[in-house]
């Protein structure tokens, strides 16, 4: 698929990257992608790499990941994704487990990782970014030692990698991903091209990404949703701008005026975030002009779900709402957005709603690591809100006995590396994977998730709670909200532990006694319990008794992916934050009975 892109539109724009001073985009054509590609394929072939050999690339997302990785399938390799902040000890397991024969490290700090370990498949080391240790073992060379050395045998040989590439089969492996997991040790996803492929030719099948269209990619690239993109990039051959730095993705939306953006829910609430406190701290005519055009959006957006017309009376002043408000986020998203796309973790109704009154409506998709992420997508155009869309292609789908999500066809995982008993458990006599997800499907296609099935709580008084439901249900209605942990397992009552956050609140704060004091102490303070207390209220207004929060406790810092509180895809890993905070837990317990 690849190298017919490169035929087919060698002087078009394929990838970007940011300029060395960051004076703005560097355009590389589909052809310069090919030959770059295809010079480092062959010098993978040069150090031993061959079908099926896996090679692990441990780098921040960035136009080099994406080179590497076309190489090592060119070379008939298969990638071996490793997350950039994955721990030593966790990046030394995958790459002994996948038996990765060379690593493709982004700087020498990333390929240190793995001093000590014992890994006797590993044979070299690739540094992106800063020279080669001569005296190393492994021993290293850098990406642009490798691209040089490929390039040569490229001039004696250069039919080579398109020989290689007629023996790749559609059923062999091209990528592993080792899931981040919400609990325990992660497993190898085994992927294959086939699977890679079916799913470019279904995102342009539903007209999700065209090639006129303008993608800016800063999603994780170890992570199959940034894989799954780059496989409709390829497709369609649609221009990508590459650039894994969120701390400049505000500044550089208005500079890049991409039409195409896809992200987890946590960019959208930011935005969201951003958007609400900004208003309410303007006070006065300001707070009142976005509180009626936000009321005015969704009242639209609301007929137009139910099928009902929207009168003329409406329509105008929904055009005086865009032009006093909406355009305004429009433009801080670059003025140009045809499509967002959400995945990875479940987005709030509520926000998705606010999206869709702004003229900024957001296709939600699902899917899975062991799916090879895109499965359902809500179509532009199409949306139902508060569901993830429709299969893609020819997914086959269906719900089980008790609500479990069941999915079968191409882009469905091998299975787990070298873990048999797992994969056998993975699925059903009949060939479908079980997704682990509580859902349902409608008469027209459109599915609605509920839950994961493993993260249902269930009360000591024997009711089942949706935590991710209350906790999105949060979200919106508080805006200062960075993290929602709902707590109940087994308890007789539930609880919620929060983080906020740090723009927000400072936002909220800068007009007050609180002004310029550090985040603990803002977040610590009888004003923000007083204002957490007043959105708690409105939560459960909106909740079932047993599923009512009780109390909450406000952290002192946010969660993070370095403290093993959320996976790198901004999953919660509900275990590991319960460990965290057992103080604070057992605190909104105290002199209850709590059953263990």
């Amino acid at each position: 698929m690849f190298l017919k892109r490169v035929s087919a539109s060698p002087d078009r724009d394929a990838f970007a990257h940011p300029a060395p001073d960051d004076s703005g985009p560097v355009w590389l054509s589909w052809a310069q992608v090919g030959q770059r590609a295809k010079a480092i394929a062959a010098g993978l072939r040069g150090l031993g790499v061959g079908h099926e050999d896996r090679v692990a690339i441990l780098a921040n997302t960035r136009l080099d990941w994406i080179l590497a990785d076309l190489g090592i399938m060119c070379a008939g390799g298969a990638t071996t994704t490793v997350y950039p902040t994955t721990e030593p000890e966790d990046t030394a397991f995958i790459i002994a487990d996948s038996g990765s024969r060379v690593l493709i490290a982004e700087d020498a700090g990333q390929a240190a990782k793995i001093s000590g370990a014992d890994l006797p498949s590993l044979t070299h080391v690739v540094l992106i970014d800063g020279p080669a240790d001569p005296g190393a073992t492994p021993p290293q060379l850098t990406l642009a030692d490798l691209e040089v050395q490929g390039a040569l045998v490229l001039e004696s040989d250069p039919d080579l990698i398109d020989r290689v590439v007629a023996e790749i089969d559609q059923d062999h492996l091209a990528t592993l991903i080792y899931t981040s997991g919400t609990t325990g040790r992660p497993k190898g996803v085994e992927l294959m091209h086939a699977g890679w492929c079916w799913e470019g030719v279904a995102q342009a099948q539903l007209g999700l990404i065209r090639a006129e269209d303008l993608q800016y990619l800063w999603l994780p690239l170890s992570h199959s949703f940034g894989k799954t993109l780059l496989c409709g990039v390829i497709h369609v051959g649609m221009p990508t701008y590459v650039d894994g730095r969120l701390d400049k993705l505000v500044e550089l939306l208005g500079v890049i005026k991409p039409t195409l953006m896809c992200g987890a829910p946590r960019i959208f609430e930011k935005v969201y975030n951003r958007a609400v406190t900004t208003a309410q701290t303007g006070g006065g005519a300001k707070a009142k002009i976005f509180a009626w055009a936000v009321q005015t959006g969704k009242r639209k957006v609301s007929l137009e779900q139910a099928g009902k017309p929207v009168s003329a009376g409406l329509r105008i002043s929904y055009g005086l709402a865009e032009k006093l408000v909406f355009s305004k986020l429009q433009a801080r998203l670059g003025g140009r957005i045809r499509v967002l796309v959400s995945g990875s973790a479940p987005l709030s109704q509520d926000i998705a709603l606010f999206f869709a009154a702004a003229n900024l409506p957001i296709s939600e998709g699902y899917g899975l690591t062991e799916t090879s992420a895109g499965n359902f997508v809500n179509r532009p155009g199409a949306l139902k809100i508060g569901t993830v869309g429709k299969a893609l292609g020819d997914l086959e789908c269906k719900i089980d006995s008790d609500g479990e999500i069941l999915l079968r066809g191409a882009p469905v995982m091998r299975g787990y590396h070298n873990l048999p008993t797992e994969t056998a458990d993975a699925f059903t006599p009949d060939g479908f994977f079980r997704t682990g997800d509580i859902g349902e499907l409608d008469d027209n296609g459109f599915l609605k998730i509920t839950d994961r099935k493993k993260d249902l709580v269930k009360t000591s008084g024997g009711k089942y709670v949706s935590p991710s439901r209350i906790e999105g249900m949060f979200k919106a209605l508080c805006p200062y909200t960075s993290q929602a942990v709902v707590i109940g397992q087994a308890r007789n009552y539930c609880t919620m532990l929060l983080t906020l956050d740090a723009d927000a609140i400072a936002t909220w704060a800068a007009n007050g006694p609180l002004a310029g004091r550090p985040y603990a102490e803002i977040v610590g303070s009888a004003e923000v319990a007083a204002m957490i207390d007043d959105y708690v209220k409105q939560l459960n207004d909106k909740l079932n008794r047993w599923e009512t929060i009780k109390k909450v406790t406000v952290l002192s810092r946010d969660l993070t992916v370095e403290d093993g509180e959320m996976t790198p895809s901004m999953k919660i890993k509900r275990r590991s934050v319960e460990t965290s905070f057992a103080t604070e837990i057992n605190g909104m317990y105290q002199g209850t009975l709590a059953q263990i």
